[in-house]
């Protein structure tokens, strides 16, 4: 005998339980918010009792459920942060080297202006400046200490002038060309420069030891007149160096001698300017004239009688 293909539930237990129960649910709910309306309505204030205890009985679910609501937004964040902090270290560092980049050359472009406007004032001062130009190079290694200075006897540099710079002596000229010179720089060995001490007026000369420093010697004989940390300036004694400009600094104290270092480098330096050779001056001698009237006894406007 075929079987019917359409089965009601009452033929399975489970089914039959299943719909009891949901009929059950169904007529309690309506029924729950049938009174619930109607206390809302004739009793106000039973029906606010009841949505308070309702509040009180769910409100520790609702702060758990809403603390773990949280703590997944936090763990997600975290998440988030983890996963963008590789990105994030490598724009910082490129930042970083850009404006380590931009304040070195602030401080460079800042060191320049600070010599120009040096070497401005210095020109300013000085009523003769034949040339101001730029130092080509300079030698640091071989025996000889020479600059090459872009300025020559169309500029009126010649051989024995003087080259300095806002920071001090750096030399003279030894030979010019039309258009540059070579320079003898304070650190050769066949420099001699006559200087004096600013502390107390000792005079002295400086020569090169190629080596980047000075020997120092002083002209009063049986006592070293040095200490570290002296200026020494030119004299101005023999000419081509003007007296007073600045050349070396003391370093060192030994024997009867002085180690110093110059005060202008010309590996740092960019321009220089070219002054006249100085010419002491020349010191005149008064001569006594002869009195017409010695002898005589008589002065101006008298004549003797018989």
């Amino acid at each position: 005998m075929a079987s019917n293909g359409s089965k009601r539930p009452g033929f399975s237990r489970r089914a039959r339980f299943g719909l009891f129960a949901g009929y059950v649910v169904a007529i309690t709910g309506a029924l729950v918010g049938a009174g619930l309306v109607l206390i809302a309505i004739f009793d106000p204030q039973g029906f606010s009792a009841i949505r308070g205890g309702v509040s009180d009985v769910t409100a520790p679910i609702s702060s758990t459920g809403r603390g773990a609501v949280q703590s997944g937004g936090r763990i997600d964040d975290y998440v988030g942060n983890w996963w963008n902090a590789g990105r994030q270290n490598a724009e910082l560092r490129a930042e970083l080297e850009t404006a380590r980049r931009e304040l070195i050359e602030a401080r460079a472009t800042e060191q320049e202006n600070r010599r120009l406007r040096e070497l401005l004032n210095l020109i300013e001062g000085e009523t003769e400046t034949l040339a101001t130009a730029r130092l080509v190079n300079s030698s640091l290694t071989s025996a000889r200490r020479m600059a090459t200075l872009f300025a020559g006897r169309n500029q009126g540099v010649m051989s024995g002038q003087p080259v300095r710079a806002a920071d001090g002596l750096v030399g003279r000229i030894l030979d010019s060309g039309r258009h540059a010179s070579r320079v003898l720089l304070l650190t050769d060995r066949s420099n001699i420069v006559p200087v004096r001490l600013t502390r107390d007026g000792t005079p002295a000369f400086t020569t090169g030891r190629g080596d980047g420093t000075l020997e120092v010697r002083s002209l009063e004989a049986g006592r070293n007149p040095f200490e570290q940390g002296d200026i020494l300036v030119t004299s101005g004694t023999g000419g081509i160096y003007p007296p007073g400009v600045p050349v070396a600094v003391i370093s060192e104290v030994f024997g009867d001698s002085a180690l110093a270092t110059p005060l202008a480098n010309p590996a740092s330096l960019d321009f220089a300017i070219v002054q006249p050779a100085y010419e002491p001056p020349v010191e005149e001698t008064e001569t006594p004239e002869e009195d017409e009237t010695a002898g005589t006894g008589a002065g101006p406007g008298f004549s003797e009688t018989p």
